[in-house]
C-alpha cells in the first residue's frame, strides 16, 4: 500500500531517519514543486506569481480535506509561534482571566500565553504527572484531566495544549478534552506540531476552537511553513494583531486603504506568502497523509514501533509505552547512559534520532521499512551497553 522507495524518499539511501519529530526530510515531491516555482522566478520575475492565489487557495484546501473541516477555516503561517502569537494577543483577554497550559510544554504554546500575564492574565500550569503503569523517574511524562478538572475555574477562557507533547510523546484525548472544555464554554488551543501529518486530528469533531502547527515534521515539507485552523466562531473573538495589505478584501487595490479584512482565515496571512513554499506543503499534503489516509499513517507508524519494542534491550532502555488512545509517533525510551550522547552515537552510525527532556525519541515514519527498525535497534542495543 505504502510508497516506500528512495525515489520518493532519498534520505533512506544514506540514513535510516527516525526523527520526524524534530525536522523531517523534505518530500521529494515537495522540493520538486519549490525547485519549479523558484527557476520560474528566477527566470520571470513577477510573471512566475500570476496564479498567486490559487497557490494559496490549493494549500487551504488541502488543508482543510486533512482536517475535515472548510478552506476558509485555514491559514498558512511561518510556524507555530507565529500562529500563537497572532491568537493569544489577539485574544479579548480580561484583567483576571485564565489560561490552563502544562508545565513541560514546548515553549512555542508557553510564552505567548505568559506574555498575557502583562494584561492581568494568570496561566495556570498543569503539574506534571506520571502515567498508570509508567515509570518516567521524575522526567516530563503526561498531565491528568483530573489536575485538569480541578484548575479549571470560571475565569478559564482557554485551555492550550499539545495534541502530542514533545518529550515523552504522550498524546492528549482530543475528543474527550474538547467535550469538557465545550460543556465550559472554554476555548481549545491546539498545538499539532507533533502530530499533523501522523494522527488522526478533526477540530470540529473534538470542539477545538484552533490548530497550529508547523510544516516541517510529519508533514514533510518545507521549513518556513506552518498551519493555521481556526473557527468562524472564534475568529470573530480575535483583534488584529498585524495588518498587512494581505489581508484587506480589496486585494491589490493599495490606495483603497479602506478597512475591510476577510473574515476568514486569510485575516492571519497579513502580508505577501511564500508561494515556493505554499507549494510545496500542498504537494507534501496531497501526496501523503491525502493519499494514504491518516489513520493508516499512524496505524504503520505504531506497527514500526512496535518492531522496535519486540527488540530494544529492556536491561538498557525503558520504553515509555502510553495506552493506544495517548499513543503518538513519539516513542521515548528512557536510557541508562546520556541519551544525547546515544543519539550523537547512532547518527555516526547513520541512525537519526533525538534526545530532548531526558529521554531518546525514536520517531519512525510511515515509509520506514521493517529492516531500517531492526537495523536500528541492534545498533541501538549495541552502542546502550
Amino acid at each position: 500500500m505504502f510508497n516506500k522507495s528512495t525515489e520518493l524518499f532519498p534520505v533512506k539511501k544514506s540514513r535510516i531517519y527516525l526523527s520526524h519529530c524534530s525536522i523531517a526530510p523534505f518530500y521529494s515531491r515537495g522540493y520538486l514543486q519549490e525547485k519549479k516555482l523558484a527557476k520560474e522566478h528566477m527566470e520571470s520575475g513577477v510573471s512566475a506569481f500570476s496564479h498567486y492565489e490559487s497557490f494559496l487557495n490549493d494549500l487551504r484546501a488541502a488543508a482543510a480535506r486533512l482536517l475535515d473541516t472548510s478552506f476558509e477555516n485555514l491559514a498558512l503561517v511561518k510556524n507555530t509561534s507565529e500562529a500563537m502569537g497572532l491568537i493569544a494577543n489577539g485574544y479579548p483577554f480580561e484583567e483576571g482571566d485564565q489560561v490552563v497550559g502544562y508545565v513541560h510544554e514546548y515553549p512555542a504554546n508557553h510564552y505567548p500565553w505568559k506574555l498575557q500575564e502583562k494584561r492581568g492574565v494568570e496561566l495556570v500550569l498543569l503539574p506534571n504527572c506520571e502515567h498508570p503503569g509508567q515509570a518516567a523517574r521524575g522526567l516530563p511524562c503526561s498531565w491528568s484531566m483530573a489536575d485538569l478538572e480541578e484548575r479549571v475555574t470560571g475565569r478559564t477562557k482557554i485551555v492550550a495544549i499539545s495534541h502530542v507533547q514533545f518529550t515523552s510523546g504522550f498524546a492528549a484525548d482530543l475528543e474527550k478534552l474538547g467535550r469538557f472544555c465545550k460543556s465550559r464554554g472554554i476555548d481549545l488551543i491546539v498545538d499539532a506540531a507533533q502530530s499533523l501529518g501522523c494522527l488522526p486530528l478533526y477540530p470540529e469533531k473534538c470542539h477545538i476552537s484552533a490548530v497550529a502547527s508547523s510544516g516541517w515534521k510529519w508533514l514533510m515539507g518545507p521549513v518556513g511553513t506552518g498551519l493555521l485552523y481556526t473557527s468562524a466562531e472564534f475568529r470573530r473573538k480575535i483583534d488584529h494583531v498585524m495588518v498587512g495589505a494581505e489581508l484587506m478584501l480589496q486585494g491589490t487595490d493599495y490606495l483603497d486603504h479602506t478597512w475591510q479584512p476577510h473574515h476568514s482565515a486569510r485575516r492571519f496571512e497579513y502580508s505577501t506568502s511564500p508561494i515556493t513554499l505554499a507549494a510545496a506543503l500542498r504537494a507534501c499534503i496531497e501526496d501523503i497523509p491525502l493519499r494514504y489516509g491518516l489513520e493508516n499513517i499512524s496505524a504503520e507508524v505504531f506497527r514500526l514501533q512496535n518492531i522496535m519494542l519486540a527488540h530494544v534491550n529492556r536491561d538498557r532502555f525503558t520504553p515509555v509505552v502510553f495506552p493506544l488512545e495517548n499513543r503518538s509517533g513519539i516513542l521515548s525510551l528512557m536510557c541508562r547512559h546520556d541519551p544525547s550522547i546515544i543519539a550523537r552515537k547512532l547518527e555516526e552510525k547513520g541512525v537519526v534520532c533525538s534526545a530532548r527532556g531526558g529521554y531518546l525519541r525514536v520517531a519512525p515514519h510511515f515509509y520506514n521499512s521493517d529492516e531500517e527498525l531492526l537495523q536500528a535497534t541492534d545498533w541501538l542495543n549495541f552502542l546502550g551497553e
